[in-house]
């Protein structure tokens, strides 16, 4: 799990974590106007942002689902068509004539996938933010750079430290680097704070501008339902049971719980999303059997997961779900008065202004794989009649070779195959 403990994204996810810190950290300081300085909330307020920021790829995507779905028994007879044709030139033609239904609905193969495309790398910037969030809001930050201010210069020698980074799996610690020490004390249990406080007693002491008690702050920020968000459900669960212990039954059940509604509420959303649209049978596509597997699959992995993250990861995956579900029963809604042919007209009227700024007209849009197609129907019709032709000929030399052998004598006689002979010896003597 080394590569999740990195403090900030690096490549092209980093400017995306970066933003998504300030929203973030927009939404902490707004909460904390109201005397509500925590981190679970803040974490439910963005993932609701997040899913009104992002609704409009979610129309866009699930328009094109819509769409697809009308246009699936057209490619599906092409397929069909062409199903056991493996040469080149079946293969061409297939691509033409799925190419040409493409285009007859104002879309293109990858129409689909562009929405899905821009919301990966969001996604995947999200779970960084989420699962180190003192690494982009800097509110939260603060308080923790707080308590490295009073630890002494050698304290990357104590050998606390080093059983901390190994009790949190975070392997070596590079504690010149004051970033990887605030990802340490990010996950810090209560126990484990008491541990270091104990080692190095200036911090129990270190106080906010407010004049509250640094570690006590941290902890109120991180508590959510009676838990710790940075800690795992796992750890939650192995604290529990470990003898005299003071997490209490409930908080054990809701450790247990977030990772379960994870699934089920993943899965639900899921199958809301996929209720909108036509489904094929499996002998009808067979990606059908693939996806809904998947459907089933998925949700369990997050559960599986979800168990060794921190339960910061496990909230905001559930109220993403929740959010989701919410957002797709109004969706569905929406898709159901959308009008298909409506959609179709404004996706060619789109397709056509693109040709347009190209300097391309935009009868080509409907023309292009048409006139391909035909062109290639015709030269399959020429090679067709050619060999039609060469089969014909070779018929009437043999009808013409049979009459002349058995001329003067009864067909199929002794007589006509000794003549046969004797005339095939005359016919090549000459």
């Amino acid at each position: 799990m080394d590569f999740l403990v990195l403090t900030k994204a690096g490549g092209f996810l980093g400017p995306i974590a970066q933003i998504l810190g300030w929203i973030m950290e927009a939404l902490f300081w707004f909460t904390g106007k109201f005397g509500v300085m925590n981190i679970g909330l803040s974490i439910i307020l963005f993932t609701i942002v997040m899913k009104l920021l992002m609704l409009p790829l979610t129309l866009k995507q699930q328009k094109s689902s819509k769409l697809m779905a009308v246009m699936q028994p057209e490619i599906q007879a092409i397929q069909k068509k062409y199903k056991g044709k493996n040469d080149n030139d079946s293969m061409m033609r297939m691509n033409v004539e799925t190419k040409a239904v493409y285009e007859k609905y104002g879309t293109s193969m990858t129409g689909g996938c562009l929405p899905l495309l821009i919301q990966l790398p969001i996604m995947f910037a999200l779970y960084r933010v989420m699962y180190n969030i003192p690494a982009y809001v800097n509110s939260v930050r603060h308080y923790f750079d707080l308590i490295i201010e009073k630890l002494p210069s050698g304290f990357a020698a104590s050998s606390v430290f080093t059983e901390l980074a190994e009790a949190n799996r975070l392997g070596s610690v590079d504690y010149s680097n004051m970033d990887k020490v605030v990802d340490l004390l990010y996950k810090l249990t209560d126990k484990q704070w008491a541990e270091l406080a104990e080692a190095f007693p200036a911090i129990s002491d270190v106080a906010t501008a407010a004049g509250e008690n640094a570690i006590a702050a941290i902890n109120g920020m991180q508590q959510f339902l009676g838990m710790n968000i940075a800690y795992t459900p796992f750890n939650v669960i192995k604290e529990f049971m470990r003898s005299g212990s003071d997490v209490s039954i409930v908080t054990a059940f809701i450790a247990i719980m977030i990772p379960v509604l994870s699934g089920l509420t993943q899965w639900y959303s899921t199958k809301l999303m996929t209720a909108a649209q036509p489904q094929a049978s499996d002998e009808e596509n067979p990606s059908a059997a693939m996806m809904k597997s998947m459907n089933i699959y998925m949700p369990l992995m997050s559960v599986v997961f979800c168990f060794s993250f921190p339960l910061g990861i496990g909230l905001y995956w559930v109220m993403s779900s929740v959010t989701q579900v919410i957002q797709q029963i109004g969706v569905n809604a929406y898709l159901k008065k959308v009008d298909i042919d409506e959609l179709i007209e404004k996706n060619v009227e789109k397709a056509n202004k693109k040709r347009a700024r190209k300097g391309l007209p935009p009868t080509k849009i409907n023309m292009n794989a048409g006139e391909m197609l035909k062109s290639m129907q015709e030269a399959e019709n020429k090679e067709e009649a050619a060999r039609a032709a060469k089969i014909a000929r070779s018929k009437e030399i043999a009808k013409e070779s049979t009459a002349y052998y058995n001329q003067d004598a009864k067909p199929g006689s002794l007589a006509a195959k000794a003549n046969m002979v004797q005339k095939y010896n005359e016919k090549h003597s000459k």
